[in-house]
């Protein structure tokens, strides 16, 4: 736990927050700046800053509530989808891992959000990248 982190606060019951969920490995409450009522954040128990910091024993508890969190505000608040997200140092408001569950209703108005698009093209052609991804995976394609 970091005595100064805001989720970790949260966690420890030293700070308020609309609680959805915990269990021994997670912790999920309401945003307290939603970008549409009933966002949800999910975040681990430990704290880790960025989503390859959090051990590989706890993927599983982690993803598994975020899945089953992505249902339930679909399901529950009527919405048409979501968007399940998580940002790793920018654009990450608190520096402790956190999944963000969104519902999204159709012509919401929030498709400028993921903008501007940067498409491939041939002075930065998709392979490139890609093969640089892979390298750093340590995959060959076999």
């Amino acid at each position: 736990m970091s005595e100064t982190c805001v989720f970790c606060r949260i966690i420890a019951g030293e700070l308020e927050a609309v609680m959805v969920y915990e269990d021994t490995d997670v912790v999920a409450f309401l945003d307290h700046r939603p970008l549409f009522r009933g966002h949800v954040l999910l975040v681990p128990r430990t704290h880790v800053t960025v989503l390859s910091d959090l051990p590989a024993e706890q993927l599983v508890p982690f993803f598994g509530v975020a899945q089953r969190l992505e249902r339930a505000v679909e399901d529950g608040l009527g919405a048409d989808g979501s968007l399940v997200l998580i940002n790793n140092i920018v654009s990450q408001s608190v520096p402790h891992l956190h999944l963000h569950v969104i519902p999204r209703h159709r012509k919401d108005g929030l498709r400028f959000w993921l903008g501007p698009r940067h498409p491939y093209d041939a002075e930065h052609p998709a392979e490139a990248y890609a093969a640089r991804i892979r390298d750093h995976l340590g995959y060959n394609g076999q």
